[in-house]
């Protein structure tokens, strides 16, 4: 008798591949983090950051899921009617510590500023204020960016583009995720470490870069 792998029983067909049907978000409405205090939260966004509270939920309960976690849901508009929100939900444990500096490094909220004098003075009213701030960096004439953090220990960048078509780079953006899953599968197949391996690539790519400048 011929027996099934546990993996094979109810297993789904992937599904096919099929370009996007021109379905493309508007614009971002908002994107949410848990923050453990509310007013400290309310006090940053308005008063330190300049966003208008723009609107709150209280519930008993999530109404996508049914759980039952009581919260308050807290929202904060930008220029173009975007916004950030925050979750306080008292009895909710903290996070656990990431597992590794990247996490905390590279999950952050950019937020664009008008122009370079413009991050500058962000600086400037950061500092005045007791938030420690790290840059300016300049992003290899990419965009110009300061770092902090709000109370909640979220990552914040202020930012302003350099490059004017910084975010209509396609082409180069395609080329640059095949050279990267090509380095990585190169290495696998060699059996090689693979951050070392990236490493080796992205020295060579830049010094290639480096030469025709």
């Amino acid at each position: 008798m011929q027996t099934t792998a546990p993996e094979e029983i109810g297993a789904k067909p992937p599904a096919a591949l099929t370009p996007n049907p021109g379905l493309t978000p508007m614009m971002l409405n908002h994107a949410a983090w848990v923050t453990p205090d509310a007013a400290a939260t309310t006090d940053f966004y308005t008063r330190i950051m300049g966003m208008e509270l723009a609107s709150t939920v209280l519930d008993d309960s999530i109404p996508s899921t049914g759980d039952d976690i009581p919260y308050f849901h807290i929202f904060f508009r930008m220029q173009d009617g975007s916004t950030l929100a925050f979750f306080e939900a008292p009895g909710v444990p903290p996070p656990a510590k990431a597992s590794h500096p990247a996490y905390d490094l590279f999950q952050h909220i950019a937020l664009q500023a008008k122009d370079r004098a413009e991050v500058l003075r962000w600086y400037e009213w950061l500092k005045s204020q007791g938030v420690e701030v790290i840059g300016p960096t300049d992003h290899k004439g990419l965009i110009l960016s300061i770092y902090f953090h709000d109370p909640a220990g979220i990552r914040l960048e202020i930012t302003t583009p350099l490059d004017v078509e910084w975010n209509r780079h396609t082409e180069k953006g395609y080329a640059d995720l095949k050279l990267w899953e090509d380095c990585k599968a190169k290495a696998k197949a060699e059996g090689r470490d693979v951050p070392r391996a990236l490493v080796e690539m992205i020295k060579d790519v830049r010094r290639r870069y480096e030469a025709k400048a």
